[in-house]
């Protein structure tokens, strides 16, 4: 094992404020096909999908396709917008580390702190439809006990904990059986439509277009909906410091993630729009993946597609607890939140106290809402409202990159498109989302929502007084950076490939 001083791998001179000496988390723990595979099991296909596809027809009709359509464009600039910035800072705390040396500390602080709070509340709001999946493949009559969902979902909840504790490696092992059969089973039932006889719809072109959204008002409903189907993808970011060649890995893996899920995302939703009933969609609500699996294979397919979600939401699960605990130990690490919190396992180099940390928290919700009867309410207000920190951290990071490359972006004519014009559509997309969605939540999801992103206003302004050196940036700029880069970036070296051949398989 190694240790290592600063941010972590591929931080060359000039890249940051100094940290004190510290144990570092396991380098090159991750290859290109292990990220790929994380970026995809983020945005959780199959959970995505049968948890909102009903929602999504409910407001935009057989629309549906367009919205997903139109929201992945924006999106894909924030993407583009991740992979420059992981280029030149290769730093688990991804947004945290890009915002706070780009346009101000406070910024970024929020950004990590946005992330840590959507993360946890999504993480409890994962474990209730994990237990209650997990009970229907036994009896669908003990799906509907809170009290026992509420315990299985608890269950699988500390079984990732486990397992993300491990190490990278044992998480990717774990990621690569859920996520394998989930997309199997995707894959499976996708040429199971292309092959299944009869509609309910017959398909058209005009699904991918402006004309069912009824006007503006119902093209934002619908954007608000279709922007939370893609969010995880940045996790690739987060698990940067153990990704092997990290600065082309983890931007290249969010691009090939988010495209394939874009795939999967429209794919079922056509098959949706084409098999089933209007009544069939508006009744199903969460259970229409079970329901399209019965169209398309009567008897067997509807466990299938539940088993489907089920992988889906404990992998999503894991993934969700690696951004927060990367997030934290980052924060840690540089003396903006507990330093305890910074500390690595010598055995697994994981952030050991971070992990525990987010386990007891997130638990102790969980434990908290099911005491009071009121689950369900209490996690459709704590998903609604995780679109708030994720629509504000993203438009940060959008703008971030542009500032950072600001002396590129005028130098041809892909730099202005890559570099500026497409990441700030992506953050004007983000901040819109976030401004609508202040008039479309409830007072309740406002409250969580707003209140999250203050509860770590005091944190921050005690850290800052601590004199903590984050406060004290060097200024991120995509020259200067890139330049340091270059000595030490050996990655086209004949010695290097022959040394990345003889590495073994991304297991």
């Amino acid at each position: 094992m190694r240790t290592t001083s600063g941010r972590g791998p591929g931080h060359g001179p000039g890249r940051g404020p100094a940290k004190g000496p510290g144990r570092g988390l396991q380098p090159n723990a991750l290859g290109t096909f292990d990220t790929i595979l994380m970026a995809v099991a983020g945005s959780a296909p199959a959970y995505s999908l049968a948890a909102t596809t009903a929602v999504l027809f409910g407001t935009a009709g057989f629309a549906g396709p367009a919205a997903l359509l139109y929201c992945a464009i924006p999106m894909l600039g924030i993407v583009l917008a991740y992979a420059r910035l992981g280029r030149i800072d290769v730093n688990a705390g991804a947004a945290y580390s890009w915002v706070g040396r780009t346009l101000h500390p406070f910024l970024g602080f929020l950004s990590g702190w946005a992330l840590v709070f959507a993360a946890t509340v999504f993480m409890v709001a994962g474990s209730l439809p994990a237990g209650s999946l997990t009970l229907s493949l036994v009896d669908p009559a003990l799906a509907d006990d809170t009290l026992l969902a509420s315990a299985v979902g608890a269950g699988w909840f500390l079984v990732m904990l486990l397992i993300v504790l491990g190490g990278a490696r044992l998480t990717v092992r774990a990621q690569l059986l859920m996520s394998g059969i989930e997309m199997a089973i995707l894959l499976v039932f996708i040429l199971g439509v292309l092959a299944h006889h009869g509609y309910a719809t017959a398909f058209d072109w005009s699904w991918f277009g402006f004309g069912h959204f009824g006007g503006a008002s119902g093209f934002a409903s619908s954007a608000l909906i279709a922007a939370f189907y893609y969010w995880g993808w940045d996790v690739t970011s987060n698990l940067s410091e153990e990704t092997r060649d990290s600065r082309r890995t983890a931007g290249f893996a969010a691009l090939v993630g988010t495209g394939v899920v874009f795939l999967l995302f429209v794919a079922f939703t056509v098959a949706v729009n084409v098999l089933l009933s209007v009544d069939k969609i508006e009744t199903s609500g969460t259970n229409v993946l079970a329901v399209l699996g019965e169209e398309i294979w009567p008897g067997v397919g509807g466990k299938l597609l539940i088993l489907a979600v089920l992988l889906s939401t404990v992998a999503t699960l894991e993934t969700t607890l690696l951004q927060a605990t990367r997030s934290l130990f980052a924060m840690g690490r540089d003396h903006t939140l507990p330093s305890a919190l910074g500390v690595v396992h010598r055995r697994w180099n994981t952030p050991w106290v971070a992990i525990v940390a987010v386990g007891v928290v997130a638990l102790g919700l969980f434990a908290a809402a099911t005491a009071a009867g009121s689950v369900t309410e209490a996690l459709q207000t704590g998903v609604s409202a995780i679109g708030l920190q994720i629509s504000l951290y993203y438009a940060l990071a959008g703008i971030a990159a542009v500032v950072a490359y600001r002396k590129l972006v005028l130098t041809s004519v892909r730099e202005f498109f890559l570099g500026a014009a497409w990441p700030l559509l992506g953050s004007a997309f983000m901040l819109w989302v976030f401004f609508q969605s202040l008039g479309e939540l409830s007072g309740a999801a406002l409250t969580v929502g707003l209140g999250g992103l203050a509860a770590g206003v005091p944190l921050m302004l005690v850290y800052w007084r601590k004199g903590s050196s984050y406060y004290r940036p060097a200024r991120l700029c995509a020259v200067s950076a890139l330049a340091a880069a270059e000595p030490f970036d050996s990655s086209d070296s004949p010695r290097a490939r022959r040394e990345e051949k003889s590495l073994a398989t991304d297991f």
